[in-house]
């Protein structure tokens, strides 16, 4: 967690009365580790930026130990994204991209689907190895990540979702620091409610109707700089959306950055490819290199490092 206690956590919360529940995530430290370490074009920053705080609201609400991948397949600039968070508080990402589609782009000011482009987002969950993994996609045709996950929602799950991402970067002393942020509520009555919004007088006031609206229309009113201001705790955001109607913080959980990649990993792959596709590996120095995309750490094996013969040329 950084020194600035906002930062690097997601804190769930509810308004009861509106039958809406929801997280709000900021990324100060972890985000800035990560797009630092691959020294990405701003723009390109800001979309991985906010690809991320996304992963968050939606991984940090899986209840078991396992995996939540977002991943993007489109036909922008930054044609790949992937984010993977690792419950309960793990994050790594990268993006691939096009150096001069990105220059073409210029300064900006730049939308979320001006850089990714058209395609697919996907969104995959891992519980492990004895389980099925889920994987729900939807399109993105010139949507930034709010819409595609709010059209996910309502399509595929039939939850009513409204989402808010936004990303900002400040330079001290000439070093540069991103911070990303985010909020997502949910209709989510309760069976008691559900009962008494079924009640016919019920519908015919439109109570349900009337509920979401009021809480969409409040999350609507969040601006980008709320999102991201050093000066306001996500709290003091809450209580500023929904004072009137009450609101509930839960105990927040901290994010950090951390990639899942390790020698034994890398190594238990590459015993999978045949001696042949092995060979085809070997580099000029005789030796498999490999580089994690997520955390630029290098990996090195000779054959016999791997157990299997590969004839030399």
């Amino acid at each position: 967690m950084s020194d600035n206690a906002k930062d690097d956590i997601v804190i769930p919360f509810s308004v009861e009365p509106l039958a809406v529940r929801g997280r709000v995530v900021r990324l100060g430290d972890t985000i800035s580790a990560i797009l630092d370490r691959h020294h990405y074009p701003d723009a390109v920053s800001r979309v991985v930026g906010e690809a991320a705080a996304l992963t968050v609201l939606l991984g940090s609400a899986l209840k078991f130990e396992g995996q939540f991948q977002l991943q993007t397949k489109t036909d922008g600039p930054v044609d790949m994204i992937v984010i993977d968070f690792h419950t309960p508080d793990c994050i790594r990402a990268y993006a691939r991209f096009d150096k001069e589609a990105i220059a073409k782009l210029g300064n900006g000011p730049h939308t979320t689907a001006d850089v990714i482009g058209r395609g697919i987002l996907g969104m995959t969950v891992d519980q492990g190895s004895d389980m099925n993994r889920y994987q729900g996609i939807v399109s993105l045709q010139g949507t930034g990540f709010e819409e595609a996950a709010q059209e996910y929602f309502d399509k595929s799950e039939q939850l009513q979702t409204k989402v808010r991402l936004a990303v900002a970067e400040s330079v001290t002393g000439g070093a540069r620091q991103f911070c990303a942020g985010g909020l997502m509520v949910q209709y989510l009555p309760s069976s008691t409610d559900k009962l008494r919004l079924e009640d016919p007088e019920a519908l015919a006031a439109g109570e349900g109707a009337e509920l979401w609206d009021e809480a969409n229309a409040l999350v609507s009113t969040i601006e980008d700089h709320e999102l991201v201001d050093p000066n306001l705790p996500s709290e003091q955001l809450l209580y500023r959306l929904f004072h009137e109607r009450g609101v509930v913080a839960f105990p927040g959980q901290t994010i950090r950055e951390a990639c899942t990649c390790s020698e034994e990993r890398v190594l238990s792959m590459i015993q999978q490819f045949s001696a042949t596709d092995a060979e085809t590996l070997l580099d000029d120095d005789g030796q498999i290199n490999v580089s994690c995309e997520f955390c630029s750490r290098q990996y090195h094996f000779k054959p016999e490092d791997i157990g299997i013969s590969i004839p030399k040329a």
